[in-house]
């Protein structure tokens, strides 16, 4: 998920392009297709087999929307209940990983797969996750079917991102420090405040009035510091992670076969908890047909992987520790 995409500030182009409607040249069914170059997902499974992974939802979306805004609750409440550096340090890490997680529920609303209705995919993903997040749910369609649709080419939009790896050490070592220093969310959070527009960032405005105002409200509105906090180092860091994992430990970008152009990494629960939430580390399946809902990732990686479909091919990493000694290896 390049995606919704919520991008740090090597990714805020993507997240800038700010609409007020959807463009005119997309369809809602041009978001989900399968690609016509490389291999295809019809290649491996039938019309059969790949219609289950299809099926949108309603239940598991709005499982996801609360398990993530729960977990949002719960990471603030325990500064609360226990107030150190430590729980400080946790809280922030949950909750750059839950936006991260409503960066994913963006992305899925984006490709019109999360619900079953496409108000509610429209409403979720505009003003509730990309509002709190600042992501145009339009702006970020724009680009992001671009992607798609040039991946593997070099007309595809992330490829100059994915191209600053892997790095040296030393030079991952100095990205990794600007993001838990907050200089890439700094720098990302300074761009997007030069670019405020009140008719462009109704969603960012009321989603936030609404946050604090809620804060305020139980009478702790300093949580509500907790989350800039987060959204400026650990959701960086966390986002860097996640753009590794996809993109940038690929062994050939320019492969029109998404095995060599895209990766997944096989998260453990600790890391799904923290840093790869709602199936966004099976980023090959979803290369592979975007209609399948982040909910569904999983069970369509299990049969390819009981296919053989990823046997000869160096497009799975075993965890993050994977990806960071794949992203160093320049």
């Amino acid at each position: 998920m390049n995606d919704p995409v919520a991008m740090s500030a090597h990714e805020s182009r993507a997240q800038s392009e700010l609409s007020a409607s959807p463009p005119d040249c997309l369809n809602p069914s041009e978001l989900g297709v399968e690609s016509g170059k490389g291999v295809r997902l019809s290649d491996v499974l039938t019309a059969q087999e790949i219609q289950p992974f299809l099926k949108r939802s309603d239940a598991r979306a709005w499982g996801v929307v609360a398990g993530n805004f729960a977990l949002i609750a719960l990471a603030m409440a325990l500064p609360v209940l226990w107030l150190n550096p430590l729980t400080i340090v946790v809280a922030m890490l949950v909750l750059g990983g839950r936006m991260l997680g409503l960066a994913v529920i963006n992305h899925d609303c984006a490709h019109f797969v999360f619900f079953k209705s496409r108000w509610w995919n429209e409403f979720i993903g505009h003003w509730v996750a990309g509002g709190l997040l600042n992501t145009s749910l339009y702006g970020y369609r724009e680009y992001h079917l671009k992607h798609h649709r040039f991946a593997g080419t070099t007309d595809d939009p992330d490829l100059g991102i994915a191209s600053a790896y892997p790095a040296t050490p030393a030079s991952l070592k100095r990205k990794i420090i600007r993001d838990l220093t907050g200089q890439t969310g700094t720098k990302s959070m300074q761009k997007q405040l030069r670019a405020l527009r009140l008719e462009k960032n109704a969603p960012f405005l009321c989603s936030h009035v609404i946050l604090f105002g809620l804060l305020t409200l139980i009478g702790l509105p300093w949580l509500y510091l907790l989350w800039w906090a987060s959204y400026l180092v650990t959701f960086q860091f966390i986002t860097r992670l996640r753009f590794m994992g996809e993109h940038g430990v690929a062994v050939d970008r320019l492969s029109s076969d998404a095995r060599e152009n895209t990766c997944t990494t096989l998260a453990t629960w600790w890391e799904r908890l923290l840093v790869a939430p709602n199936g966004v580390n099976f980023h090959l399946e979803h290369h592979l047909n975007a209609a399948v809902p982040c909910y569904r990732l999983k069970g369509l990686h299990e049969l390819l992987r009981d296919r053989g479909f990823f046997d000869g091919f160096d497009c799975l990493s075993r965890g993050y520790r994977d990806v960071i000694r794949k992203a160093a290896a320049a």
